[in-house]
């Protein structure tokens, strides 16, 4: 009877340092993940502000919080180089806020990782024609044209309003 009841609280014990993340064998990917998650999570929140700003005419506040969102970005990518949408949103923050080298590096790594990454596709194609390469823009619509999906459409009047649509 002692057996049982050492045998019962010890598996109590275990489980509950394991459900309070007191897992020894491996933990830290989980706290990676964790951590990228997390910090991918403010980072939407920070852009998503950001571009509430800009429709309200306050680019130098937008600005800055595109600034902290690809911050927080990095720190996500630090613990997750194979997720497309941090580099996706690493590119869209650094072209938000006119670094258009870095954003197409990201853009390019991303695709990289998923070449039919809808997202991807169509920032980088507003990147193209942000720098007036209406060619290579038209290749990124080219990979989303039977996607059925909002990209195609948004790009599509991007490119042929040649950028006078709001980005």
């Amino acid at each position: 009877m002692k057996i049982i009841s050492v045998l019962i609280i010890s598996v109590f014990l275990t489980c509950n340092l394991m459900a309070a993340g007191g897992d020894s064998s491996g933990g830290s990917s989980d706290s990676g993940d964790s951590v990228s998650k997390s910090s991918l999570k403010q980072a939407v929140s920070f852009v998503k502000r950001a571009g509430k700003l800009e429709k309200n005419n306050k680019p130098d506040k937008a600005t800055k919080l595109y600034s902290q969102a690809f911050k927080k970005l990095e720190k996500a990518y630090s613990k997750d180089k194979k997720n497309p949408d941090i580099l996706n949103y690493m590119g869209f923050t650094s072209r938000k806020v006119g670094n258009f080298s870095e954003a197409e590096k990201y853009y390019l790594m991303g695709l990289e990782l998923d070449p039919k990454h809808n997202g991807i596709n169509e920032y980088l194609g507003e990147l193209y024609v942000q720098t007036n390469r209406i060619d290579k823009a038209k290749e990124r619509l080219n990979v989303l044209k039977n996607c059925n999906c909002s990209e195609y459409s948004e790009l599509e009047l991007i490119i042929k309003t040649r950028g006078t649509k709001v980005y």
